[in-house]
């Protein structure tokens, strides 16, 4: 019977968010019980796909993400896919309806990666909004249960904190990605001398997007609310911590904050909560 592939499933891609993020996972956890496997469905998708572009070094990685985009929509299509990530996907976005446009431009902004860019302004404004705040936007799809009036009212915020998210972690894999994948995102910036005045600008652009994303957080349903604002709790200090270094030591090595750290902030946070005062 599917409904035990269904199972397996679910337990594939909650088990892909537990190995790769323990932020994420922490934050699911405190999302009201009917929304954790949705979300946990959507970001085994978004990693296996990340995967795809940043991992698979000794294969032909344009081939392999072409492939994973026709099983994407074909798992959707069909309501069904061998492949467990996908059809626990699949299950996700028809369920919720979330829109095919949000896919296709996450999708792009992997295909984006597979080159070497020279990202202007504009290439920059266009990854961001493929590889961050779509999928922002499409666990809102989740959090809103389909209520398009609510969707449309929080829309904005949750693009931005996508987008905080997503500079954060160029921030924090910036010798990696420079280093490791000749990547480096950020126009009109030279990492070969990447200095203190730059990072600077980067962060104050982060600083704007946690502001006005906060104010989205508060208004969220109280089902999701705990949850986003505890993983906006943990990249907040992450990128706090990445601000008292110098653009040397960015450069130099992974900023982190430690797992026990995470929890002591999971703490904080939910007494913040319960306190209303986010």
């Amino acid at each position: 019977m599917k409904e035990r592939f269904d199972i397996l499933s679910a337990l594939c891609s909650k088990a892909t968010t537990k190995l790769y993020s323990t932020s994420f996972s922490l934050g699911i956890y405190y999302l009201g019980v009917e929304l954790r496997q949705p979300i946990y469905n959507i970001y085994g998708f978004v990693r296996l796909a990340d995967e795809i572009v940043d991992s698979f070094h000794d294969y032909d990685k344009s081939l392999l993400l072409a492939e994973f985009r026709q099983d994407t929509f074909t798992a959707i299509e069909r309501g069904i896919s061998v492949n467990p990530i996908l059809n626990a996907f699949q299950r996700t976005v028809n369920e919720y309806g979330i829109k095919h446009e949000l896919i296709n431009l996450f999708l792009k902004s992997m295909e984006m990666d597979l080159k070497l860019q020279v990202y202007t302004t504009d290439k920059y404004d266009e990854y961001i909004l493929g590889s961050a705040q779509v999928v922002g936007l499409m666990c809102l799809q989740v959090f809103t249960g389909g209520n398009e009036q609510e969707y449309d009212r929080l829309k904005e915020s949750a693009m931005l904190l996508g987008s905080a998210f997503q500079k954060v972690n160029f921030l924090r894999d910036l010798r990696a990605d420079y280093m490791d994948l000749s990547r480096s995102y950020f126009p009109q910036v030279d990492l070969a001398n990447f200095t203190n005045r730059d990072k600077f600008l980067i962060e104050q652009e982060i600083k704007n997007e946690f502001r006005g994303a906060l104010k989205g957080i508060r208004e969220l349903p109280r089902s999701s609310k705990k949850g986003v604002y505890l993983a906006y709790v943990y990249y907040n200090k992450l990128f706090l911590k990445i601000t008292y270094q110098s653009a040397e030591k960015v450069m130099s090595e992974r900023i982190r904050v430690s797992n026990s750290r995470k929890f002591l902030l999971m703490f904080d946070s939910l007494i913040r909560y319960k306190l209303n005062v986010l």
